[in-house]
């Protein structure tokens, strides 16, 4: 039998792009090789889509103009119903046209906007091509903190108070007064955040209205919004993964990042040591960057605590009919037990792998690839339309 051919896709025009490639690699060296032949496909930072074998290796990145010339770039062809890449020709008007590269499933490993938000996986949607994680809507909302809050609001998941922030149309300082208005109910000191960026990124702590004006031009040079909300005192972090398994949906082990700092920053999130195995075919290979960082795996927590995590992410996964495996992040006062919902990660670093092999019910990470690849299928079976669309009574045109 031939093998599932899997185009994992990484990188692309957002703020998390090399996180993006970290997650992607892994995932290609994860996937089961008696089942699957895996091929990178790399969405440049200028949003250009490139194949070639040198891509397979950390080293490649990030590919300057030189290393460019030694890669195929390609298009996705809209057209075709099926996983297929149109390469672009280098020669002249007479030249052969490349081969196109077909593929069965994409992995999306993508963090941040224009990947993780709903529109890589529209650009699929609408090539009819099967593709992993969360569909094209569940995506776009649980990317906009906002709006995941406004749609989870009144099922019983406790959430923070904010104030969404848009950026000025001049400029990148919004209006003193007008900012003085919208966090009027909001007590100092607050975290201000965008609203579609993950993985830490322009998270700050401001004492006072200015402190918040000066940390918003940072935030609006790579998000249209900003979420402003009351700090936590005493603040602790938990994580859990969420996914199906068998229609049921199951929550993996639950983490807490440890900090050396008051807030978890990019680099403590992503270059930290810690000597974390776990996340090959089998238990006990070296991980690294993001893998490393030192956590607490199902720390000791009251019962009602670790409930209230494991019922309200699922709660929230099924809320917009949650597929792929998300992480959802939890705020906690440790001194009161107070804990909130403060969001979802549809594809969250490297898969959440680690969580998942630390499960009450252990799955490795091929065995998860395995599981998404397969829901993949699943989802796209489930969409499908007849060749003609148009039911018969609707039709205004003849038919050939």
């Amino acid at each position: 039998m031939s093998k599932t051919r899997i185009a994992v896709l990484f990188g692309g025009r957002s703020p998390e792009h090399d996180v993006s490639v970290v997650s992607g690699l892994q995932a290609l060296n994860a996937l089961d090789s008696s089942k699957y032949e895996g091929f990178p496909v790399y969405v440049a930072a200028d949003g250009a889509w490139f194949i070639g074998d040198a891509l397979r290796s950390r080293a490649t990145y990030i590919p300057d103009d030189e290393g460019r010339k030694a890669l195929t770039r390609v298009d996705l062809d809209l057209s075709a119903g099926r996983g297929r890449l149109m390469p672009r020709g280098k020669g002249g008007w007479f030249a052969r046209a490349p081969a196109p590269v077909e593929f069965d499933v994409a992995l999306l490993s993508f963090h941040g906007n224009i990947g993780e938000d709903g529109q890589m996986q529209g650009v699929f949607e609408t090539a009819n091509v099967p593709y992993t994680g969360m569909r094209t809507l569940a995506s776009a909302v649980l990317m906009d903190k906002a709006v995941t809050k406004r749609v989870l609001a009144g099922r019983g998941i406790a959430l923070l108070p904010d104030a969404v922030i848009p950026r000025p149309a001049t400029g990148l300082v919004p209006d003193k007064a007008g900012l003085e208005a919208a966090l009027k109910n909001i007590a100092f000191p607050v975290i201000v955040k965008p609203a579609h960026l993950g993985s830490s990124i322009g998270v700050a702590k401001a004492e006072d209205i200015d402190a918040v004006r000066a940390v918003l031009p940072n935030i609006f040079k790579f998000d249209t919004t900003a979420i402003i909300e009351p700090f936590v005192d005493n603040l602790v972090e938990y994580n859990v993964a969420v996914r199906r398994e068998d229609g049921a949906i199951v929550t993996s082990a639950i983490e807490r990042p440890k900090r050396t700092a008051e807030l978890l920053d990019f680099k403590e999130k992503y270059l930290s040591g810690g000597g974390k195995k776990g996340g090959g075919k089998q238990p006990g290979v070296s991980s690294q960057g993001m893998l490393s960082l030192t956590r607490d795996i199902d720390p000791a927590l009251p019962a009602a605590l670790e409930n209230n995590i494991r019922q309200w992410a699922s709660e929230a996964f099924a809320a917009v009919g949650g597929t792929g495996a998300p992480r959802i992040d939890f705020l906690s006062n440790e001194k009161t037990g107070e804990v909130w919902l403060n969001e979802v990660n549809p594809c969250p670093g490297s898969f959440g792998y680690f969580l998942w092999e630390a499960a009450r019910k252990p799955v490795l990470f091929t065995a998860l690839l395995d599981r998404l690849i397969e829901e993949a299928k699943l989802c796209h079976r489930a969409v499908q339309l007849p060749s003609d669309p148009t039911p018969p009574e609707a039709r205004l045109f003849r038919r050939g």
